[in-house]
């Protein structure tokens, strides 16, 4: 699996080399999706198409799942999930928080990749605007560059420092505003800085307590999972599922547990 970790973080930094080199070119709406606010730039699609290229080359047998479209199917078991840029509207922006994100997960008996069956084997999540790369094997631990991330230690809920994220929906958003109105008072604080993976992976690095996000696609979370995961954080779904588009929640065991109950008992996880 070293094989694939290092061809993940290879791609990561070519694909990180050229986000950053076209948003110091300026960068622009290409087009929305699931709703005006849902955006894409013409980076995200050509960092995609790197990606993708490289891995045809590469790994033929594998498949790939990409944010932008990328869909092949895996002859080997193994497919690669792809964000390309996430935290684009960071991106448009120009607010050095958005990251690229590539994982490799094994799926049971060549079906379709899903986060609620596949194995995460390998995954980079890279912020190609301050440089730092995070990277995980299954069962070798989780690493910023070459230090080794550790989740923070248990406090109490109402010393817990949780960042979140919301959807593109304006009702689903309203909703979760609440849900967030209800939390605040019972937690150190709230952030939300609108990148899932690098939000996971600040989890792992200790820097949040705590990260919860309801409506998040595969490739949102899947090597940031992996890198909570591998630095000894509990990353679980609705009621003790996977992480799905349901739920994703990562924290140190303890205050996962305790924060599932909370979101639980003010009602967030009630239907949209």
């Amino acid at each position: 699996m070293t094989e694939l970790l290092d061809l993940a973080r290879s791609l990561a930094l070519d694909a990180g080399e050229l986000a950053a080199r076209r948003r110091r070119e300026g960068v622009a709406v290409a087009a929305t999706k699931s709703t005006i606010v849902d955006v894409v730039t013409e980076a995200d699609r050509e960092v995609e198409r790197l990606v993708l290229d490289r891995l045809r080359a590469e790994r033929p047998a594998d498949g790939v799942l990409g944010e932008e479209g990328a869909s092949i199917p895996s002859s080997s078991g193994l497919v690669w999930v792809v964000d390309p840029i996430d935290g684009t509207v960071n991106y448009l922006y120009g607010l050095p928080h958005y990251a690229v994100s590539i994982a490799v997960v094994e799926v049971p008996d060549g079906g379709d990749p899903d986060p609620l069956t596949w194995r995460a084997l390998a995954g980079c999540v890279l912020n190609p605007a301050t440089g730092e790369i995070f990277t995980a094997e299954v069962g070798e631990g989780a690493y910023c560059g070459d230090r080794r991330l550790h989740v923070a230690e248990p406090v109490d809920l109402d010393q817990a420092l949780i960042a979140t994220g919301f959807a593109y929906a304006a009702s689903t958003r309203a909703f979760q505003g609440e849900v967030v109105a209800r939390l605040l008072p019972q937690v150190r604080d709230i952030r939300r800085q609108g990148t899932a993976s690098l939000d996971l992976c600040f989890v792992a690095d200790g820097r949040y307590d705590a990260y919860f996000e309801r409506t998040l696609s595969p490739w949102d979370h899947a090597a940031g999972a992996l890198v909570a995961r591998e630095a000894g954080a509990r990353v679980v779904g609705m009621r003790g599922a996977a992480p799905s588009r349901d739920l994703i929640l990562a924290a140190e065991p303890s205050l996962a547990d305790r924060l599932e109950r909370l979101l639980d008992e003010i009602g967030a996880f009630e239907a949209f």
